[in-house]
């Protein structure tokens, strides 16, 4: 069976820590450098006049499509917060055939705009497709929960219980609570978790100490896990980015790639 290589991460919305420098450049080969046939990405900038007015090598698309070029011929895009000069949210870039995307606004804030990005993507000889889940959640510990539970509800409501399944992001989950709610309600397994029996410390990036970022799967075995963090990862963003090797377990098609040119 093809091995699945996924990766997650917070991308700061192509600022390094502090926005001290704008990294968008560095980043994409930071990005290609770990191969991924889909990454899930969070704090992704679609639109920011000003930055575009202010940095002379400001890329002319939205960051998603930046970043997936020549490499992820498929992406999906969520804009969570909208404002008067531009826009950012979540991504998925894949190698994939992406068949269906939507994004869900669990925002409990006006000050703090969320929202859940999913993606189906076809899996050759499989009775389902392989759905996908790029995750930011809040702050907060009350939001939070009301976003977990909007998470849960919606996988319970369109995913086939025997269906591949992948949620990744920004869980900002301080406390570790997220881990039951999707393993009893979901049957989903923390890739770090079946490793080490936690999930991986990924902020901040230069030297982690919070367990803020997950990859939770189903319909999948771990073949590995890695945490990507301090230089040259601590000078793009300030979250680390995590990166898994995961195998479609008995019953699981491998996934159709629609670009085989699309591989460095």
């Amino acid at each position: 069976m093809t091995t699945l290589r996924i990766a997650t991460y917070n991308i700061h919305k192509g600022f390094s820590q502090f926005n001290r420098r704008m990294v968008v450049h560095e980043l994409r080969e930071r990005l290609r450098a770990i191969s991924a046939d889909i990454v899930f990405l969070q704090e992704v900038q679609g639109m920011h006049l000003r930055h575009a007015r202010k940095h002379p090598h400001w890329p002319e698309q939205p960051q998603h499509e930046f970043l997936a070029e020549d490499m992820w011929p498929a992406t999906a895009y969520g804009g969570n917060a909208i404002y008067d000069h531009g826009h950012h949210g979540n991504a998925i870039l894949s190698r994939y055939a992406i068949l269906k995307s939507d994004n869900q606004d669990v925002s409990n804030s006006r000050l703090e705009r969320r929202g859940l990005l999913h993606c189906e993507m076809e899996f050759n000889g499989a009775t389902h497709h392989l759905h996908c889940v790029c995750v930011h959640l809040s702050l907060t510990a009350a939001s939070r929960r009301r976003q977990m539970g909007s998470l849960v509800e919606r996988i319970e409501a369109l995913v086939p219980e025997d269906a591949p399944l992948i949620i990744a992001g920004d869980f900002n989950d301080w406390h570790n609570r997220a881990d039951n709610l999707l393993a009893e309600r979901l049957g989903l397994t923390e890739v770090f978790c079946g490793i080490q029996g936690h999930p991986a410390r990924s902020f901040p990036s230069t030297l982690p100490v919070f367990r803020l970022d997950r990859i939770y799967v189903r319909g999948f075995a771990v073949a590995s896990a890695e945490v990507h963090f301090g230089p040259p990862w601590s000078r793009i963003s300030d979250h680390a980015a995590l990166s898994a090797e995961i195998l479609p377990t008995a019953g699981t098609a491998s996934p159709a790639r629609v670009a085989q040119t699309a591989y460095a």
